[in-house]
């Protein structure tokens, strides 16, 4: 809050509209834009906004991150991470979850106002594609409407339910990001359908709802241009609100457009189209503005900008600044202090969360336990709880040891192996001091000095915990290995090292930096230079498995906590390359399950994990995100059965990564991709979950089985629970569209409800399904469009279990076949493809399509060539020319209709029309364009009768 100021200039600074929280919010920003100059507004296009001394406006940051809780400010409430609390398919919940999380951010905004500002860097409604993402923690489901779901909740509750916000959320990634291998270079892949149907569905409800303010564009690029410059964000993104929507940069972005990326020559050029694509906010080199606004300065100097430009961007920040009470009187949240920070409702909700994320794969009915006397927790994550990168720092860790030792007796063990690693020279050895010190290599001094504890975390990262202190080993800046961390930690984790397999032993490649470890002056160091690594003896001191297995056979139970560490192997800059549980965690739940059947296996995790063995082993299987402060409480309730299994898996479990695309390749129509066009028996399906409680499905009925594209569906379903037990069902409704004239989704889900029944009670669920939500995208004529078709209604607790069915029929349109004559045929819009990628047609605007080799082809379904085309003239570029075959109904056999020569061009962007006369063209044909030269593109085509 700005409190007024006189001056000579402004004698009376309260009638000044912009602070006036009576009149619009569009007045006011206009009033306030209208008073500053062109210097003071480039000030406001940096991520730190700089201070308007004169008008009393103070400095404004973008960017507070609060994905599951506020993170990097101290200690706060830590939520279950995001894929978490959408496992817990309650919108109601996760809402309150955000409203939670936005009153501790306006807490520490309260207590530094410079640093936790009210602009939140979350939720992120990238739908997950592909489970080997290394950020697949953050997002919600692989479902578009699912996610839009989930994320519109959270969002709503950080903006709270007033007209003045309480934090203005951002919505993260736009657009189609889901890689991060290479993910600053690599461009994917979205045909129209891809892109209306899937990834759009995504972002659009938050905002179109009000619930988001603001948007962040992606590293990547999609169709060959750089996300940050996408005409969808003016085009599409900006329509969907009649409010104001900031568009802010991703971190270090900007700089990429003239960097890695190489679109634009240099950085004036590069964020003057920035700033011309949508781009507001630019958060480049931390606070250090100078460079990023002297490029500004530069551009509108060149001519590339106009003032213009820059009030359309400096609109869009004051719009949410005026939002967001900064220049009101006063606000509702201002009395919200240091008390609500992890208070007790919030460890209460936190808990709750929790238990309904909590997602129970399979019971072969072990669980609940009984009464056990002594429980065996055993795991790598039985004794811990782990931060991902966005975390809030844990107040407290409630682990799973701690929660079932407050139930019965315990007994422990990390199962994971201790090891000695020597040299000819000696052991390496570790310091005792609580600091740790350099690792060296001499004699053995002691068996705790040399001995090391190795953490498996997968894709080959190993972790060494020196048994001299408790603390891990690291690599300091001066390149020296030192056991002084508490664990994998921090942007650049420095303790997670390979090991290389040599012909006398293994050496250890350290991760972070590439380099490889040697020993100098009797000190362990890393080099450049793989021929000095030093060759190491890795001596088994202890099995972690095998004592395990000695500890679980004491037990009545064997609970095995497994997973991932969220920052290692999976995580922001890092993709998964197997969906295998690591090595030893496999070797670990073998062990014990032969030690002691009664054997429960707790996952917990960002992602899924291929745990086929565990399947068809193991008697019960339990999965979470990373839960949060309250975890351990969340899983002994379940275990013990004082609350159900609330979760529900929002993503495919497959049994294996060769299951999968190619991790680039976005289009999951043509990949069969995701539960909506998977064909394989997965693991366990989108959806899935087991209760306590026992369910059976009756009485379907249809509202109607005969409706048009303006009404809507009510599905009725009665829900019995037959069971002992009460417990929690997750009705799920999917439709699948019988016949169409394009590939349809196997099953899509329209919509659910979460019912808790005792034992007996029945409760008939009721579904609303819009028909207009059946509509596909038709790329023969550029828009949404609600087929005339049969359909069925499939009703279950899955999407793979499905217990009753019902059809009905929608009075929609018949899609005609594609009118080649009345305007151009955008290359972009075939209806299928081999052998091509999607590029863009101008740095500006467009798209086109370009073949990857010979023999590449795009197929136009149902072209209406009438009674005969005459000619073709294509749209084409290539800098090393090329030719184009137009065939009949086959790429390969077709008959030839007409045959183009594309000539060289200077750029990839200089395209020439060029044409062909047809013979044979007429009737209702596919129509085949055969690239038989790679690197040809064509933008369009035009036929004449």
């Amino acid at each position: 809050m700005n409190e007024p100021i006189t001056s000579p200039e402004r004698p009376d600074p309260r009638q000044d509209t912009f602070r006036d929280p009576g009149a619009p919010v569009a007045d006011r920003v206009r009033d306030l834009l209208g008073r500053l100059t062109l210097e003071e507004k480039i000030g406001l296009l940096h991520q730190y906004q700089a201070p308007v001394e004169r008008l009393g406006v103070t400095a404004f940051r973008t960017g507070t991150e609060a994905l599951h809780g506020l993170a990097w400010l101290g200690p706060a409430t830590v939520f279950p991470q995001a894929i978490g609390l959408a496992s817990t398919w309650n919108p109601e919940l996760v809402r309150r979850v955000g409203e939670a999380t936005a009153d501790e951010v306006i807490a520490f905004h309260h207590k530094d106002p410079a640093g936790a500002g009210r602009n939140v860097w979350a939720p992120v409604v990238n739908p997950l594609r592909d489970p080997r993402w290394g950020r697949n923690e953050e997002g919600y489901s692989e479902d578009p409407w699912l996610t839009g779901l989930m994320g519109t909740a959270y969002a709503r509750g950080l903006r709270g339910d007033l007209d003045v916000l309480k934090t203005a959320p951002t919505l993260k990634h736009f657009l189609a990001y889901n890689n991060e291998t290479d993910r600053c270079v690599s461009s994917s892949n979205l045909p129209p359908r891809v892109l209306r149907e899937y990834e759009l569905k995504a972002f659009r409800p938050a905002i179109e709802s009000g619930a988001a303010v603001a948007v962040m564009p992606s590293y990547n690029l999609v169709n060959g241009r750089p996300a940050h410059l996408s005409p969808l964000i003016n085009e599409e993104l900006r329509t969907w609100s009649d409010d104001d929507v900031l568009v802010v940069s991703d971190a270090y972005a900007p700089a990429n457009l003239a960097g890695l990326q190489g679109y634009h020559e240099d950085l004036p050029t590069a964020y003057a189209h920035a700033i011309r694509a949508g781009l507001d906010s630019f958060t480049q080199d931390d606070a250090a503005t100078e460079a990023t606004l002297g490029h500004i300065r530069t551009a509108l100097d060149r001519g590339l900008l106009a003032e213009e430009d820059i009030d359309a961007a400096v609109r869009h920040a004051l719009s949410i600044r005026v939002r967001l009470g900064e220049f009101d009187p006063a606000t509702p949240y201002d009395g919200i202090d240091e008390e609500v920070v992890n208070r007790p409702e919030h460890q209460r909700l936190a808990r709750e969360a929790a238990r309904q994320s909590i997602t129970l794969l399979k019971n072969d009915g072990i669980l609940p336990l009984g009464s056990p006397r002594r429980i065996a927790v055993i795991g790598p994550l039985a004794d811990v709880l782990l931060e991902d990168w966005y975390s809030g720092t844990l107040p407290y860790q409630v682990t799973a040891r701690a929660a079932l030792a407050e139930r019965c007796e315990t007994l422990h063990c990390e199962g994971v192996d201790r090891i000695a690693l020597h040299t000819d020279d000696g052991y390496v050895t570790a310091a005792d001091d609580v600091t740790g010190g350099p690792l060296r290599v001499g004699p053995q001094a002691g068996p705790e000095r040399s001995a090391f504890d190795l953490f498996d975390w997968g894709g080959g990262a190993y972790a060494f915990r020196a048994a001299a202190n408790g603390r891990h080993v690291s690599v300091g800046d001066d390149g020296v290995l030192i056991n002084d961390q508490p664990g994998p930690n921090g942007w650049e984790v420095r303790q997670t090292f390979r090991m290389e397999e040599r012909l006398r032993g293994v050496v250890l490649r350290h991760i972070s930096t590439g380099r490889y470890v040697a020993v100098d002056g009797g000190v362990l160091t890393i080099t450049d230079d793989p021929e000095a690594a030093v060759v190491l003896t890795v001596e088994l001191v202890e099995s972690g498995a095998a004592k395990a297995a000695r500890v679980a056979a004491e037990a009545d139970v064997a609970v095995v906590v497994v997973g991932d560490h969220p920052l290692v192997n999976g995580r922001e800059t890092e993709d998964r390359a197997d969906l295998a549980l690591p090595a030893a965690q496999e070797n670990l739940v073998k062990a014990v399950h032969e030690a002691n059947r009664a054997t429960v296996l707790v996952i917990s995790s960002g992602y899924p994990f291929a745990v086929n063995w565990a399947d068809e082993h193991v008697p019960a299987i339990i999965w979470s995100a990373h839960g949060g402060q309250e975890y351990g409480h969340a899983l002994a309730d379940v275990l013990f059965g004082d609350e159900d299994p609330g979760g529900r898996l929002t993503q495919t479990w497959y049994r294996s990564a060769c299951e999968l695309p190619d991790l680039f390749d976005y289009d999951i129509i043509a990949t069969d991709s995701t539960y909506l066009y998977y064909r394989g028996a997965p693991l366990y399906p989108f959806g899935h979950g087991l209760s306590y409680g026992r369910f059976h499905y009756s009485d379907l009925v249809l509202s109607s089985d005969d409706l048009g594209p303006d009404e809507t569906l009510v599905v009725r379903v009665t829900v019995t629970n037959t069971g002992w037990r009460a417990g929690e069902e997750v009705v799920q409704v999917y439709t699948h569209q019988q016949r169409s004239r394009v590939k349809q989704p196997l099953r899509q889900l329209r919509g659910f409800e979460k019912v808790r029944l005792a034992p007996g009670e029945s409760r008939t669920v009721a579904v609303p399904v819009p028909i207009a939500d059946l509509a596909f995208w038709d790329v023969t004529r550029g828009r949404f469009v609600v087929e005339e078709a049969a359909h069925k209604v499939q009703v279950g607790r899955s999407s793979r279990s499905v217990f009753l069915c019902a059809p009905f029929t929608v009075k929609g349109e018949r899609v005609p076949p594609r009118d080649v004559f009345t305007r151009p045929l955008d290359a972009i819009d075939h209806d299928e493809y081999d052998g091509v990628v999607l590029c863009d047609a101008a740095p500006e605007s467009g798209d086109a399509v370009r073949s990857a080799g010979p023999g590449a082809w795009i197929v136009f379904r149902r072209a209406d060539l009438g009674r005969g085309a005459s000619a073709c003239d294509l749209s084409v570029s290539s800098t090393e020319g090329g030719v184009l075959t137009l065939r009949l109904d086959d790429p390969l056999f077709g008959e030839t209709i007409g045959t183009v020569t594309v000539p060289p061009a200077a750029t990839r962007y200089d395209f020439v029309e060029a044409g062909t006369p047809l013979a044979g063209a007429a009737g209702v044909r596919d129509l085949y364009v055969v690239f038989e030269s790679e690197g040809v593109t064509v933008r369009a085509l035009r036929f004449c009768r």
